[in-house]
Order: C-alpha cells, then structure tokens, then sequence
C-alpha cells in the first residue's frame, strides 16, 4: 500500500465524523457530502505527515469548508428563511434500532434543533456545532472564525441560549414516541377529530415545506392549534395508508409512499404523550434527491 492509499484508508475511518459535523453546520445531506470530499482534497494540499492530530484537522477543516458554504449561502439569498423551512431529514428503519445511540443521536439532530440551527449566523453556528456538539476547544476554533478564544465563546454562547430557548423538551423513549405516533395514525385513518385532538397538544405547532412550486391545499404552510392541525389531518388522511414508521432524525416519524414513491416525510416531537411539534417534508424536488435504497424498503 502506496503513502495515497494509506492516508486515503485513515480519511475513510473520519469519514461518518465528517459528514456527521458537516450535516449539522449545513442541514443538507448533498453539502454535507460535498464538504467531506473538498476536505479530502484539502488533505491532498498538505504535508499529511506533519499533522499530529488527523482527526482534529479534519474536523477543523471540514467546519472551515461548512462556513464558507454557509457564507456564500448567506450571501446569496436574497430572503430570509421562512417558519416553513425544514433540513433534510436522517431516515432509518425502525426495525434496527439501538436505543441508546438513538437518545444521542436525537439530542445531536433533532428536526427542532437543526430548525433554529438555520436560524443562526454561520459564525455562530460554527462555534456551537464544534465546540458543543463535538468538544472541540476554543483554542481550535477561534483560527477559524479570525477571532479569539473568549470571543468565539461568546458566539457559542448567544447560540446555545437560542438553541435552549426554541427547542422544546422530548420524551426520549422510543416505545412512548411510537404510540402516539401509532395513535395520531389511527386516529386519521379513521376520521377520528376527537382521538386526533387527544393526541396533539393544544399549542402544537405543524411545518410544511413543499417547496416553491407546490401550491393549494398542499402548499407549504405553518399551522398553530390542535384544531388546525387535525384538520390538516382530516384533509389528506387519504394517504395515512400508505404511510410507514421510521426513525427520522432520531425520532419516531412517518414517510409517506403511495405506489412506492416517497411522497413525503414526517418528524414529530413528543412529550408527555402528545405530538407538540411536527414536521413534514413534502418538496419534490428535494424528495426526489434523498438516497433511500439502503434505508428503507419503499416498495
């Protein structure tokens, strides 16, 4: 094995870290990807053995590539994100769960959590995805963002009390989550307005994003109160059939397949036995760009 394959053998082992950082600075699966790979070529620019630490340059450096995304982002669009945004969605079977991993992995990437992420600027966005969600130092981040150490804190800081203050408390137990997932799915498929209301809270809160070229009934909306939101239920329960469980970000959800076509995908947020937040991805466009076949069966 040549000094290329050895080094690209050692970036294969940091491989699911890096996307794994990458996925949260950017809340794009297909980004996530193409920062993992320029940080790769970044490592191709450089002496590798003169790196002592492999795996805190890479995180380093994939953080760097994620901020000059988000910059560029930033700069191009013309709008502010509306409430009706919503991040690419982590799906997995329900069946191969480990439920310890799943509590984590829930707290790193739950739906609410990557919603107020987008709402962060980059800057702090950076400082709060390494420093807290990967234990990076200070002292390595403040290169980065061309400020120091106590300044960097004061980014994660200001973003951790928004985090804290937007994302609602959940109950990590999957078995609970399920049924009330289970529950609001009989309740719809059954025309049930009374058992739908029981299972959502009165302050629920409901996210459509369907993407600019979906309009009507189907439209990207935000919807408060238990009574809109069961009747949103009522109005597309027609589906209910075709949908299946998943883990979605960590999360029991649903993705919608009727004739084997994701249609759509639903995160929701459970505590004390109700659904208090729920969000449903229903962009074709985007839809049609998630990998799927290693994930679940949609036939």
């Amino acid at each position: 094995m040549n000094e290329t394959e050895l080094l690209a053998d050692r970036f294969e082992e940091h491989r699911g870290h890096l996307r794994a950082v990458a996925y949260r600075m950017l809340g794009s699966l297909a980004e996530a990807e193409d920062a993992v790979q320029e940080t790769w070529l970044k490592l191709g620019r450089v002496d590798a053995g003169e790196i002592r630490n492999l795996g805190g340059w890479l995180t380093t450096a994939v953080g760097r590539v994620c901020l000059d995304l988000l910059r560029s982002r930033t700069a191009r669009r013309e709008d502010p994100l509306d409430d009706t945004f919503l991040p690419d969605p982590l799906i997995r079977p329900l069946d191969r769960t480990d439920p310890e991993r799943e509590v984590l992995q829930a707290d790193s990437v739950g739906i609410a959590l990557m919603i107020v992420l987008e709402t962060l600027e980059p800057a702090e966005r950076l400082a709060f995805v390494l420093h807290d969600m990967f234990a990076v130092p200070f002292d390595d981040i403040a290169p980065i963002l061309d400020r120091g150490s106590a300044a960097t804190r004061q980014l994660a800081s200001r973003a951790r009390r928004r985090v804290q203050g937007a994302t609602p408390s959940a109950d990590p137990d999957l078995g609970r989550q399920r049924a009330v997932v289970d529950a609001f799915m009989a309740a719809s498929v059954a025309g049930d307005f009374d058992a739908l209301l029981a299972v959502l809270h009165p302050d629920i809160v409901l996210r459509v994003d369907s993407g600019a070229l979906v309009g009507g009934a189907a439209a990207s909306k935000l919807v408060r109160g238990a009574r809109a939101v069961a009747e949103q239920a009522m109005l597309f329960r027609q589906f209910t059939p075709f949908a299946r469980l998943a883990l979605v970000n960590g999360a029991v959800g649903m993705v919608n397949t009727p004739d084997g076509r994701l249609q759509s995908v639903m995160g929701v947020t459970v505590a004390d036995g109700r659904i208090v937040e729920m969000y449903i991805l229903a962009d074709p466009e985007r839809l049609a760009d998630l990998d799927l076949s290693d994930t679940l069966d949609l036939g």
